[in-house]
């Protein structure tokens, strides 16, 4: 049954991407209309059987560029920023997408008269980490609060799902490699989160249903190191795999070696930020600012997993040495 539109249209930036097509299907399901503001509208026709005809459309529009931002929430009612990178390319720096741009966004939102507005950091966010990927994500926490006061902040741990860069990296990794690092022992923490789990909470968000002005960290039900992480994607792969301790020191210098490279494995920010748990923290628990506080009961890494990474098992979806198991 489809829910009648509401009348009220939405601006998602970065709706393209990984979290932004479960947002998109969230909110229109909701009975909003979705403009989808991107860099590349030709690479978001995907995003179109989401909702009814005519309720998704995308816009172009970049981040660095305030007056691309002003155009494409002219109108809108609510706002959400999804726009994040895992590591820099060419203009596309954390200081320019997640600092410059989460401002660019949240004064255009002033600007306009918009206090619904939904921004997507991450757990981890800290204006004084060494990594700059953190730095920027407070920075760009400290410009949204600065212009909306009201605004929501959602701090997702890390995410899993069909389309994520965590379980299918090393999975993949798995397929040709004899073993696999774990970077700083595989002692760090964290609480994956599946992904539409964390688009459920933002489109509660934006219904009004989130406390106005808090950030909520957004973990899934288990905490998990990043060897328990690996055991289970090598079960699920149906691989043996030898699990290689690595130093946070012998890591760092590997990564300046291979940072440059086109698709680089790994970078020296992405080793700084192994440095630190990522787990929900008991500020927000104790606040009730969590999915178990927004009323969604996270889903396990056992429930959703097994449904995608069976394509990297030798045999695929069928292979008997997972299913003996």
């Amino acid at each position: 049954m489809t829910t009648p539109l509401n009348g009220k249209l939405v601006t998602v930036f970065g709706g393209s991407g990984f979290v932004g097509r479960y947002v998109v299907r969230v909110l229109a399901k909701r009975g909003w209309r979705v403009r989808v503001a991107v860099r590349r509208p030709d690479l978001a026709f995907h995003l179109q059987p989401l909702g009814t005809v005519g309720q998704i459309h995308a816009v172009q529009a970049n981040l660095r560029y305030p007056d691309s931002v002003a155009h494409a929430i002219a109108g809108a009612d609510a706002v959400v920023n999804l726009v994040g990178i895992l590591s820099q390319s060419g203009r596309q720096t954390f200081d320019a997408v997640q600092a410059f741009g989460a401002r660019a966004v949240a004064e255009a939102c002033r600007e306009a008269g918009i206090t619904d507005l939904v921004h997507v950091s991450a757990i981890g966010a800290d204006a004084n980490s060494p990594a700059g990927y953190a730095r920027s994500k407070a920075a760009g926490e400290a410009a949204v609060r600065e212009a909306v006061p009201q605004a929501v902040i959602m701090r997702p741990s890390v995410l899993f799902g069909p389309e994520d860069d965590f379980f299918n990296r090393f999975a993949s990794m798995a397929r040709m490699s004899p073993f696999l690092p774990l970077i700083g022992g595989g002692h760090t923490k964290f609480q994956p989160v599946f992904v539409a789990d964390v688009a459920e909470a933002v489109g509660r968000a934006v219904d009004g249903e989130a406390e106005a002005g808090a950030t909520y960290e957004l973990g899934g039900p288990q905490v998990k190191s990043f060897k328990e992480c690996m055991r289970l994607m090598l079960e699920i792969t149906a691989r043996k795999r030898l699990l290689v301790s690595l130093p946070f020191g012998i890591a760092r210098v590997l990564a300046r070696i291979v940072q440059s490279l086109p698709m680089a494995p790994l970078t020296v920010d992405q080793v700084r930020m192994l440095e630190v748990d990522n787990v929900v923290s008991q500020e927000a628990i104790d606040a009730g600012h969590t999915l178990e506080g927004l009323g969604i009961s996270p889903v396990t890494l056992a429930a959703i997993l097994p449904t995608y990474l069976w394509r990297y098992r030798v045999h695929g979806q069928f292979d008997s040495a997972y299913h003996a198991k």
